[in-house]
């Protein structure tokens, strides 16, 4: 069984429903709300859960209700949080999430400023373990710490490179592939051109670049050549979490030895399942579901 160690940032999710984002203030309505757990390497937890992986949550939480939810959550879908650290007198993070009828949001997050960064701890973990660490970019001196230790196992690094306010270059350094967003690309780079920024991207570390572009899909370098893997065409419902769920599919493909090629397009088509039902997480599909839609397009 494929192992996996999620490190970063759990995150409570209150998603209201819409007809519309809203374009200035006012009073607005929702036709429905959840309240469910999110952020980046929690969601990617799931989903390398759902697929099958053997996984580890390791990440920071406050000793309030927010956070035995979220740690709970995680549980219930399989991932392992034993790893991960209560702090006392702290409050968790949260978000306020806003979906239009086309999927669209808007997030809204209050990272804890209750959280140490301190990453110490991480030392007294054995990451030899784990076939692939995955980690996202808001807990920077815990992805040092990790994928420092990680490395020197020999274990791969796969990093979720999305906007944060601290310059990611170290993190992308230490990746052995550094899976971008657009804006975070365009953020690290300066550069809008997004071919352009995947070259920029390519100099700062000797693993492999990727950027995910929504329906577009998503393009890498090989070879310092760019190669493409188009989005899935579903009907969607909600993309929150679509990228997070990306990121943990990748983790699972590559933990298994599967060609980049062949591991973006497994990914791809796990993110495009779950924009198929609401939530960041309920429309996560499982092996046999993403095998079967898979068989739609050989």
């Amino acid at each position: 069984m494929t192992r996996i160690a999620c490190v970063g940032i759990t995150v409570q999710d209150r998603l209201y429903y819409l007809a519309t984002l809203p374009d200035g203030g006012g009073k607005y309505v929702a036709h429905d709300y959840r309240e469910i757990g999110g952020g980046p390497a929690a969601t990617a937890a799931v989903a390398a859960a759902r697929l099958g992986a053997q996984v580890d949550f390791i990440g920071r939480v406050g000793d309030d209700a927010t956070g035995n939810a979220l740690l709970a959550e995680l549980e219930s879908y399989g991932v392992n949080t034993r790893l991960s650290r209560r702090y006392a007198n702290a409050r968790s993070s949260q978000s306020a999430i806003l979906v239009d009828g086309q999927g669209e949001r808007i997030i809204i997050n209050h990272p804890s400023p209750d959280l140490p960064d301190d990453a110490q701890w991480l030392m007294e973990i054995d990451f030899s373990l784990y076939d692939v660490v995955l980690a996202d970019v808001r807990w920077h001196q815990g992805v040092l710490t990790a994928f420092t230790l990680a490395r020197q196992a020999g274990v791969t690094t796969l990093l979720d490179a999305d906007v944060t306010p601290q310059d990611i270059r170290p993190l992308v350094a230490l990746a052995d592939h550094a899976a971008f967003s657009e804006p975070g690309l365009q953020r690290m780079t300066g550069e809008n051109d997004t071919d352009i920024a995947l070259l920029l991207a390519a100099n700062d570390t000797n693993g492999h670049v990727y950027v995910t572009r929504g329906q577009k899909g998503c393009y890498w370098l090989e070879d310092g050549q760019q190669q493409h893997q188009p989005g899935f065409k579903v009907d969607v419902v909600d993309t929150t979490g679509a990228g997070d769920v990306f990121h943990g599919a990748l983790a699972v493909a590559l933990g298994q030895k599967s060609t980049i090629a062949l591991a973006v397009r497994y990914a791809n088509a796990v993110a495009a399942l779950k924009c198929t039902r609401p939530g960041g997480r309920a429309g996560i599909p499982d092996c046999d579901q993403t095998d079967s839609f898979l068989t739609h397009f050989v």
